[in-house]
């Protein structure tokens, strides 16, 4: 959530990303996305697009 930040995304910690993987995302399917973007720099829309095939090389 941006408040006060004039456009500007809030950079987590380590601390605040650990406590989001432990505590904040309760289901698997939110912790994988949340960690694909995370660690891609994919948005949301663009986490949710993917394929296996995007990700596997079968």
């Amino acid at each position: 959530m941006k408040v006060d930040r004039h456009d500007q995304a809030k950079i987590l910690s380590s601390d605040e990303i650990s406590l989001l993987f432990n505590t904040g995302l309760k289901t698997n399917r939110d912790k994988a996305l949340f960690g694909v973007c995370l660690y891609t720099g994919a948005r949301i829309a663009e986490a949710c697009s993917l394929h296996t095939k995007d990700v596997y090389s079968i």
